[in-house]
């Protein structure tokens, strides 16, 4: 049983046919279903294990937001703290969505994996669950798209003494053992991670990636606050310069802790983190890193006074008053690039893999997945009819993966839902005149 509100068990749901299923029960599908129930449209969001489970059980003990809390816009269900520009942290975050949980009060199954998706010949869906099988007209993805953890092979041949875990497994510093902590990948978890690590007083080693990184205020304001008045948040993909490429794009890093600022990966190096390029390989004894360090952080400082270059611009247009402007120049430069690194005598005692996720829709029976996995659709409408996707990043715009968007996104899937149930409707209707 559930301790959210409006529970439903497996022996209540089971064999029974639903209008649409959701399958995943993070804000993408609970946003879901605040639209489906405004439209009365008869649906079950199932979920693999707790609603939002993953703010709750795969988030560090410091980690805070990255952008403002006014960007916190479920639906319905707005922030209503007295901080607007500040970043809420974990337990913070957790009210919030507790919050929306009871608000939406939507029919979830619970600890249910949802591990079959088939449309049939005639049209509805059978979904297989480990709590039974279900049939339904419309089905609706919101598992989002970071299923597996990405660690390379390479992490079966470090040696057993070393602990090994993956970004969405770090809670704190107090948690790892002694020695030096290894972070392979600089996009904000590995970013964050560092940090955190760093401020605590642990010796860290970060293999830097080709993440980029943007300031976190500018001419006086929260550089998310400059760029929500340019229509960034509202550009939908098909305008952006990358189109769909912008999807593959590995996310800023820039942190919202102590009431937000810059992360510097420079300004930790000459604190004494340790930076190298790209990890590669291990061999006898040695980590192996690619001479990739310099172009890494300078493509990095680029984009951050790039997208600080812009707002530049945008002032001028609109002749708006603000402080004046100014570039980043670095405040620490390598001496070269240093490509080995012995394990024994480096004292690394764990390594935090932050290298992403891949996603595995392998349970979902349906010819729209491209060579990489991901889906193809058109905000989140699949050529498949029935089957829609939420929760990707940039499913339709920057924020269809945040708090921000998703409301937006919800509210277009459930439209074309509706639409599609109402013209049944007429169809059958008519063909009964």
């Amino acid at each position: 049983m559930s301790n959210h509100p409006n529970p439903t068990t497996a022996d209540s749901a089971a064999g029974r046919h639903y209008s649409v299923i959701v399958a995943g029960g993070g804000q993408a599908g609970l946003s879901v279903s605040y639209y489906l129930k405004q439209a009365g449209i008869d649906h079950l969001v199932v979920e693999k294990n707790t609603v939002t489970h993953t703010w709750r059980e795969q988030r560090w003990d410091a980690f805070c937001l990255v952008t403002p809390n006014w960007q916190c816009a479920l639906p319905g269900w707005p922030y209503r703290g007295d901080d607007p520009h500040g970043f809420m942290k974990k337990d913070e975050i957790i009210d919030y969505l507790d919050g929306f949980i009871a608000m939406v009060d939507a029919p979830v199954l619970e600890h249910t994996a949802v591990t079959r998706v088939k449309r049939g010949a005639d049209g509805v869906y059978t979904v297989a669950t480990t709590a039974g099988q279900f049939t339904a007209d419309h089905v609706v993805v919101a598992s989002g798209g970071y299923h597996t953890p990405i660690v390379p092979r390479l992490a079966e041949r470090l040696p057993a003494s070393i602990v090994q875990m993956q970004s969405s497994e770090y809670r704190s510093a107090d948690t790892l053992p002694e020695g030096a902590v290894l972070v392979v990948g600089s996009g904000q978890s590995g970013a964050q991670i560092a940090e955190d690590l760093h401020l605590a007083g642990r010796k860290v080693v970060l293999a830097v990636g080709e993440a980029p990184r943007c300031a976190r205020f500018y001419r006086g304001r929260d550089v998310v606050d400059w760029l929500a008045d340019m229509g960034y948040y509202d550009m939908p993909v098909e305008q952006h310069p990358l189109r769909e490429g912008v999807r593959d794009n590995t996310n800023h890093y820039v942190t919202g802790r102590d009431g937000g600022r810059d992360i510097d990966l420079r300004r930790f190096a000459a604190e004494g983190m340790e930076l190298y390029g790209r990890l590669d390989d291990l061999r006898d004894g040695a980590l192996q890193f690619a001479p990739n360090l310099i172009d890494n952080l300078k493509a990095a400082d680029d984009t951050y006074n790039r997208i600080n270059a812009g707002i530049d611009a945008y002032i001028e247009k609109n002749g708006l008053s603000a402080p004046p402007p100014s570039r980043y120049e670095p405040v620490w430069q390598p001496a070269g690039e240093r490509t080995t690194l012995d394990v024994a005598a480096s004292g690394i005692g764990s390594v935090i893999w932050c290298i992403g996720f891949r996603p595995d829709f392998s349970w979902i029976d349906a010819p729209v997945f491209n060579g990489r996995g991901y889906p193809e659709h058109a905000r989140g409408v699949t050529p498949v009819e029935g089957l829609y996707f939420i929760g990707l990043p940039w499913l339709h715009t920057w924020g269809s993966g945040r708090f921000s968007g998703i409301a937006r996104d919800a509210d277009y899937v459930v439209a074309r839902i509706r639409n599609a149930l109402q013209a049944r409707v007429a169809a059958t209707e008519t063909a009964g005149v």
